[in-house]
């Protein structure tokens, strides 16, 4: 098998996981709806947020911003050394 098959048998995977994820929540979604739960379906929307939220703050941000160019390379790289100094 070469790779490139194995590449694409991952992404396959990968997309299927991804819509049957979304496939659940819909259904859970909809379930809470109709049994008119709309409390417990608040509660998981802010824990979602938070964990979001959470995710959010404790990723490298930084070293992201880094890797990213623009057309303006120079503004990048004084903007890099004026953190550096401080």
């Amino acid at each position: 098998m070469s790779s490139t098959s194995v590449i694409r048998a991952a992404q396959r995977r990968r997309r299927l996981f991804t819509y049957l994820w979304i496939f659940g929540l819909a259904v859970l979604t909809i379930s809470l709806i109709y049994w008119e739960l709309t409390a417990l379906l608040y509660i998981l929307a802010t824990l979602g947020v938070t964990v979001l939220l959470a995710v959010v703050a404790m990723s490298d941000l930084k070293h992201s911003e880094m890797m990213v160019t623009d057309s303006g390379g120079d503004r990048t790289a004084s903007r890099e050394t004026a953190n550096r100094r401080r």
